[in-house]
């Protein structure tokens, strides 16, 4: 079996009830139930949440919610990996045991259902335990400062400096949309950056990390270009 877990916990701070929040029309998670129904990989389509509405308004867009998540696991300190493992978990114990499992996060409507399938097919075709998105850096990163503590400018990487930019190293990090892995692995909770993972390289105006009320605005922005554009 094929899973997909959408971890949309109620105990947002940042942007409160980030999970439902209206984006562009419809509560945000609406998007990632979305493209995972249409993109045809998923036997069964879960959200783990420990709040009621939130379970409620996935419901309504066709996802599963088979359980509560446990309380201990809906904190801000909790990770990604522990409540995909309980999800795993819980079907384990309850139901038909999965074989390969996708996190796909509830706030990343730039989601496209050919990642998802393409993505899926390269962990496959590459024998890695996980697959997920990544995005190239804008700037180079060995070019980065830092503001010091008495207002100055210090370099990171200092030995960098007469480098030219186009012989640097690109960059890439994690482009926040949806990790596919094995079962096993999400079971015995493997870092997912490391060897273990191949990358699923996307264009960054396909990326957009939400975390503030800025980006919402940015992504909002994003998807209605992306839309018209038929991007999406």
């Amino acid at each position: 079996m094929k899973l997909c877990v959408i971890p949309a916990r109620g105990g947002s701070k940042r942007i409160p009830r980030k999970n439902i929040k209206d984006f562009n029309g419809s509560p945000i998670i609406a998007y990632s139930i979305g493209v995972a129904l249409k993109s045809n990989c998923f036997d069964r389509i879960i959200v783990s949440t420990d709040d009621q509405e939130i379970a409620e308004v996935a419901k309504s867009y066709g996802a599963e919610v088979p359980f509560i998540r446990p309380k201990a696991l809906a904190d801000d300190y909790a990770g990604t990996l522990p409540v995909i493992k309980q999800a795993i978990e819980w079907f384990d114990n309850n139901d038909e045991r999965p074989n390969e499992v996708c996190c796909l996060y509830a706030t990343a409507p730039l989601t496209r259902a050919e990642a998802l399938q393409k993505a899926y097919q390269q962990m496959k075709n590459t024998g890695a335990e996980y697959c997920f998105t990544v995005t190239s850096f804008p700037f180079p990163i060995q070019r980065a400062i830092k503001i010091t503590a008495n207002n100055r400018v210090e370099m990171f990487q200092i030995e960098q400096l007469d480098q030219r930019s186009q012989d640097l190293e690109e960059a890439f990090h994690d482009a926040g949309q949806f990790y596919w892995g094995t079962s096993e692995a999400f079971r015995e909770m493997k870092p997912v950056f490391s060897e273990l993972a191949s990358p699923y390289p996307l264009p960054r105006h396909l990326v957009q990390d939400i975390d503030t009320p800025e980006d919402w605005v940015r992504a909002e922005i994003m998807a209605q270009v992306l839309n018209k554009e038929g991007a999406l």
